[in-house]
């Protein structure tokens, strides 16, 4: 907390990008429930470390809940998930990511109590929208080019749109 000419002000992070981060957490696990139940066990331990990054206000807690919430969902993919599973657990997970992280930025920035809701509902459309984009184009390569190929061949090409994801915030 910060004070400000007297004023207290609440800088932990934005509940509506902390709920639609949660919300794309139960997707991501649902999608890695689906695909493996190995997977959707680190997928729960995953959003688990979001949610108390998300209380917490911390980065670090949020990024790697996200990440071994990918793991989870690309765990299944090893063991001939369907291709849709993967790509809609994926997506949301970047989602998840997003969203924590814009939950953050906004709490520290402008302080919970801020009017905030329309930024971040903006914010969440336009990311939702790349990665409906991402997934819809991911999609049509694999139904293109999946010409007898193991859907283990779909798990790389998703690891590598994270890469390139998380190389491009840098």
């Amino acid at each position: 907390m910060a004070v400000v000419s007297g004023a207290t002000v609440d800088r932990s992070p934005a509940r509506t990008s902390r709920l639609l981060s949660l919300v794309a957490a139960s997707v991501a696990v649902g999608a890695a429930a689906l695909a493996s139940s190995t997977g959707a066990l680190a997928a729960v331990g995953g959003v688990f470390l979001v949610a108390v990054g998300l209380v917490l206000g911390s980065r670090r807690f949020v990024t790697g809940g996200s990440f071994v919430a990918l793991l989870g969902v690309l765990y299944g993919g090893l063991f001939a998930a369907p291709p849709e599973f993967l790509i809609l657990g994926t997506a949301a997970v970047v989602l998840v990511w997003d969203f924590g992280e814009q939950a953050i930025n906004v709490g520290e920035q402008l302080g919970r109590e801020a009017d905030t809701e329309r930024l971040e509902l903006m914010h969440a459309a336009g990311s939702t929208a790349v990665a409906a984009s991402a997934s819809g184009v991911g999609y049509g390569i694999y139904l293109l080019g999946a010409g007898g190929q193991p859907v283990t061949a779909l798990v790389f090409l998703l690891v590598a749109a994270v890469a390139l994801t998380s190389a491009l915030r840098s």
